[in-house]
């Protein structure tokens, strides 16, 4: 997820219990290379592995140098990108622009597979849209052409991100194809996460926008799928020490300027629903100094936490914060 799934949020992701974390999507064309976005998108000094660079592109050549360049930088694994339904990647035939045209596709996974050692992964949708439902296809052009591992979003490109997510497209994929599949799409509980599991067949799960302000969903679905019981939603102190530990590797990261910009939209996921949060959320947004920043972060748990050792959640900031 661009402007999401950086470093600092991957290493807590994984601390939390995420077995694998993939990065912001790195763009395939080298004059892009020296750039501090992409630079910064590729950089995981001192993160856990495996390191999973995701490139985008439309170019074969183009996509199997990315890999190569990525892997000598450190790559684990290469995953490339025919999922993203962005306009903006979509409108120069990349992301899953690219599953209009198997025949590209099959040139590209062929291309980049062929360049590497790494193991390569692929990421696509349902199709483009609902008349044009190719994952299969897809799949097995991925398969045949020595994909290792196929993620799947139970949406097609037109879709985008409306309605519900549908999982009989990944359940037949999953079927047709030896290489392990990986489910995704509104998997947001634990007892999703068991349902998509079981009713699909596919061997994992992947989480996106429902870890945003919520980390310790990984341990959740982990602990569930391990013992069939509920872990206790995290304290009020936990979540407070945790967004305080996740803003000070912000600020590390993106520099103090860049870094309180980028913290807003972390502090507005994590604080949704909670009592007063709309009026904390406007005032945060007028603060500058990452001393100011945290300051208001802590002040605002610290009151939470005087009235109640686990957060209480008030569904009116909930459709505030929509």
């Amino acid at each position: 997820m661009a402007g999401v799934t950086d470093r600092p949020f991957r290493s807590l992701c994984k601390r939390l219990g995420a077995g694998m974390a993939v990065s912001e999507m790195v763009a395939s064309n080298s004059l892009l290379w020296g750039s501090e976005k992409t630079i910064r998108r590729g950089n995981h000094d001192g993160e856990v592995e495996p390191k999973v660079i995701q490139i985008a592109g439309a170019d074969p050549e183009m996509m199997a140098e990315a890999a190569r360049y990525n892997v000598d930088k450190g790559a684990d694994i290469i995953d490339i990108n025919m999922g993203c339904p962005a306009k903006k990647i979509c409108n120069v035939y990349a992301g899953s622009a690219l599953l209009k045209d198997e025949v590209l596709v099959a040139k590209i996974v062929d291309a980049v597979v062929k360049a590497v050692d790494a193991p390569v992964t692929l990421k696509i949708r349902t199709g483009w849209n609902r008349e044009n439902r190719n994952a299969l296809r897809i799949a097995r052009i991925a398969e045949d052409h020595g994909i290792r591992s196929l993620a799947m979003h139970g949406r097609t490109r037109a879709c985008m991100y409306e309605g519900d997510a549908e999982y009989d497209t990944i359940r037949a994929v999953k079927a047709s194809v030896a290489i392990p599949v990986v489910a995704n799409g509104d998997i947001d509980t634990p007892e999703k996460a068991k349902h998509v599991l079981e009713y699909t067949g596919a061997d994992a799960i992947m989480i996106g926008r429902a870890a945003q302000g919520r980390p310790w969903i990984f341990r959740e679905i982990e602990h569930y799928l391990t013992t069939g019981t509920k872990l206790a939603p995290p304290s009020t102190a936990e979540i407070r020490d945790v967004l305080v530990g996740h803003l000070h590797d912000l600020y590390a990261f993106y520099g103090y300027e860049r870094g309180v910009k980028v913290a807003r939209k972390h502090i507005s996921w994590y604080t949704k629903g909670l009592k007063n949060s709309a009026v904390f959320r406007a005032r945060l947004n007028t603060l500058e100094g990452a001393d100011l920043q945290l300051a208001a972060v802590t002040r605002f748990f610290d009151e939470l936490l005087a009235q109640s050792a686990r957060l209480e959640y008030d569904d009116n900031e909930v459709a505030l914060a929509a």
